[in-house]
């Protein structure tokens, strides 16, 4: 396993698709991860500093866990099976780990609201990320362009998605 850092959410060219960009935390390998939008506006809120008035669905995840005394120690991608991307959710009930299986997506929304690191297999990094040689930019540019889908987005633009 390999420890890694939300980069930035973006989206695809051609089909506006939310992407969550993964970078390794000692290189420069970037795993995309293709999600669903509620999943990506849950995510870009949290690392923006933004909160609703009423708690979120993996708002209130979070709150419950702790709220129990359950505490969560890390996400992880764990593997990529016919394009499909799994993880993991591992939490500490009483001293004891448990491990929950999960949706990239929310396993990632969960680790920015708990502080959990976040951590991809190596195969997953080898078959799936992509390096880049030279230093890359600010993520300033991603989080503009999501502002600028958050202003325009309408609810049947949810409708059907699937994270």
């Amino acid at each position: 396993m390999q420890e890694m850092a939300i980069y930035g959410v973006s989206f695809d060219m051609v089909g506006k698709q939310p992407i969550v960009l993964l970078k390794t935390v000692d290189s420069n390998k970037f795993l995309p991860i293709w999600i669903g939008h509620p999943e990506a506006a849950a995510i870009l809120m949290k690392l923006q500093g933004a909160s609703t008035p009423r708690p979120m669905t993996h708002d209130l995840l979070n709150d419950v866990l702790g709220d129990l005394g359950v505490t969560c120690t890390r996400v992880a991608i764990t593997e990529l099976r016919d394009n499909t991307f799994y993880a993991s959710i591992t939490l500490n009930l009483n001293g004891r780990e448990v491990e929950v299986d999960s949706r990239p997506s929310d396993a990632l929304a969960l680790a920015v609201r708990s502080g959990a690191p976040i951590f991809a297999a190596e195969d997953v990094i080898t078959d799936s990320a992509i390096e880049f040689e030279h230093e890359v930019e600010d993520t300033e540019g991603v989080v503009e362009k999501f502002k600028d889908f958050l202003e325009n987005v309408k609810p049947e633009d949810f409708a059907g998605e699937d994270g």
